[in-house]
């Protein structure tokens, strides 16, 4: 079973895998694995990110993964592998979202940006594109710290996603955010 691990950067994707694969879960690092295979194919300078090609990396994905037990693929790209069976999106907090990505010192356009798409599910929104809703999961890991929120994730998976009604999507609207810059 493969796992897309998603989420707009900032939101724990990169500390959460590293739990799950202190506890024994398989994970890949989507990002290193476009940089090792050659997968860029190049750059958007304004919004200062590479440009992966996605079929490449999804049969990549598919062939050297896809008969694995469980296997949590992550990385901000994940939830457009169509090859995924489960998709688990990380949801933060805008104002929280903005606060962590301050800490990485991030440049203000950056977060900007991205504290815009967090509040316009831009990564639910791309995620509906490729995948059914029964697929997808979000979790608000605002008030989590990161090994509470990689212990709701084992548990779910190893539940079988059974109890998953928390976690559908809808659930999670941080559109009011939106007015409070203006």
């Amino acid at each position: 079973m493969i796992i897309a691990l998603t989420g707009t950067p900032g939101t724990g994707k990169t500390s959460i895998s590293k739990v799950l694969a202190e506890n024994g879960f398989e994970t890949i690092d989507l990002n290193k694995i476009a940089q090792e295979q050659g997968f860029i194919i190049g750059r958007d300078e304004k919004r200062d990110t590479n440009i992966v090609d996605i079929e490449k990396l999804e049969d990549f994905i598919k062939n050297n993964y896809s008969s694995k037990n469980i296997v949590f693929v992550e990385g901000h790209l994940s939830h457009l592998l169509k090859c995924a069976d489960k998709i688990i999106i990380l949801r933060c907090h805008p104002r929280m979202l903005r606060s962590n990505l301050s800490i990485k010192n991030w440049k203000e356009e950056k977060i900007r940006e991205n504290f815009e798409a967090e509040i316009l599910d831009v990564i639910l929104c791309e995620a509906l594109e490729v995948h059914s809703e029964e697929k997808i999961l979000e979790i608000d890991v605002t008030n989590k710290n990161v090994y509470d929120a990689a212990s709701l994730i084992i548990d779910l998976t190893k539940k079988g996603f059974k109890n998953r009604e928390k976690y559908k999507i809808g659930n999670i609207d941080w559109s009011e955010e939106i007015l409070k810059d203006f």
